[in-house]
């Protein structure tokens, strides 16, 4: 007997729950759009309505009101969001216990085991969206099919309020002539090198050569050949489940542009500080640094580098990347913000061989400093205690902004 797998994703939720809030916006071009004072302008949701106006997600404030100048912008309630996004759980938990979280408004539900109580997969589906839209006042796209992965494209294939059902005996005739970005994992730089060889659907690429496929993208290649091909074998876990944390990382939008190498410098202090404090409490220390830079016109690039020895010092981690961000830009743009991330993650605990060259003894020390400024920060606030580094320029406020 096969897997039933449905995956549940709310139609615009944000916007949604805000129509719910206030029923005046029902019908209205409406958009959730994050803090312009703070450079977090973008749309994070828009109604239907609005898109079908050419207002996207992602896109600046001013372009949404360029494309649709009775736009109705609302500022963000996570809050409420999130309260929202746990009673939609609760509903789907009701079903059962296999629910996975995509995000606050998306989730699989394994229903296998479900059947004998609530019916066919159809029967279950069509009631959690009977209830969801009578309980929450919001509405839901679902998939339903044997796997996670032809779930979300069957979520995706219909939308608003719509259930489309994917199996094998109609798997071809709907997914095969979906452009390949429709694919779960199929992201813009996936997409241009598919597309670069002439692969532009989901046949096409279930239909490839794995050879050329594995030339092309490497092991993820024969990942995503399988699944256009309509398999999948990975489980729905738990909502309890705690998965393996393979890096840890931050990054954060400046409050002004970057125009130096001494602003990029602090922002990395900061970044490097969060990142170093999650490696302490995590027990980890990382073996791998990247920095991931984007300039004003919102191109960005990420490079990375093998440390010699694993650490959990935010004064090495800042200055590898430091250092890789100095050897890759030269300045042909502000910048609007940088991150840092550090993985490869191994246990603190864990014996390291030792080199007969790198400074040991110096890491150690700037690990207890890390340690001695954690303790001082819980004690007694963040800024109770800061690098000389962190200039006017950038200011104290930013340090909150970036631990956010």
């Amino acid at each position: 007997m096969g897997r039933e797998i449905l995956h549940c994703d709310a139609n615009c939720f944000y916007a949604s729950v805000e129509m719910q809030r206030d029923p005046d916006l029902r019908g209205r071009p409406v958009a959730v759009c994050g803090d312009q004072e703070a450079r977090h302008g973008i749309v994070l949701t828009a109604s239907y309505p609005a898109k079908k106006r050419g207002v996207k997600t992602g896109q600046a404030i001013w372009q949404a009101k360029q494309a649709c100048p009775d736009l109705v912008v609302v500022p963000p309630d996570y809050p409420e969001y999130v309260r929202i996004s746990g009673m939609l759980r609760e509903i789907f938990n009701s079903y059962t216990n296999l629910v996975e979280p995509f995000g606050l408004d998306e989730a699989w539900l394994d229903v296998t085991g479900s059947r004998e109580l609530f019916g066919s997969p159809m029967a279950i589906a069509q009631e959690i969206s009977e209830r969801v839209k009578f309980e929450l006042g919001i509405t839901l796209s679902i998939g339903v099919s044997d796997n996670k992965i032809t779930a979300k494209l069957g979520s995706d294939y219909k939308k608003p309020d719509a259930i489309t059902r994917i199996m094998p005996d109609n798997y071809r005739e709907i997914v095969y002539p979906l452009p390949v970005e429709d694919l779960l994992y199929v992201g813009p730089a996936t997409s241009c090198k598919l597309r670069r060889v002439g692969i532009s659907t989901i046949g096409r690429l279930a239909e490839c050569d794995e050879e050329f496929l594995q030339r092309r993208l490497g092991k993820m290649g024969l990942v995503l050949k399988t699944f256009a091909m309509g398999l999948d074998p990975t489980p729905v876990q738990r909502i309890d489940h705690v998965q393996a944390i393979k890096s840890v990382g931050n990054s954060s939008t400046a409050p002004r542009d970057l125009i130096c190498d001494d602003d990029v410098r602090i922002m990395l202090y900061l970044l490097a500080e969060s990142v170093a404090l999650r490696l302490r409490e995590l027990g980890s220390r990382c073996t791998v640094v990247e920095v991931y830079v984007r300039d004003n016109a919102l191109a960005s690039f990420v490079r990375q580098r093998k440390l010699p020895e694993p650490t959990c010092s935010s004064a090495e981690i800042a200055e590898t990347a430091f250092d890789l961000f100095k050897r890759n830009y030269y300045w042909d743009k502000p910048l609007r913000g940088v991150g840092v991330r550090g993985s490869g993650l191994v246990d603190a605990t864990g014996g390291v061989q030792l080199s007969l060259y790198a400074d040991d003894i110096k890491r150690e020390r700037w690990e207890r400093i890390d340690g001695a400024m954690d303790e001082l920060r819980r004690r007694y606030g963040y800024l109770s205690i800061q690098r000389a580094s962190n200039a006017p320029s950038i200011g104290d406020s930013f340090a909150f902004h970036c631990l956010l």
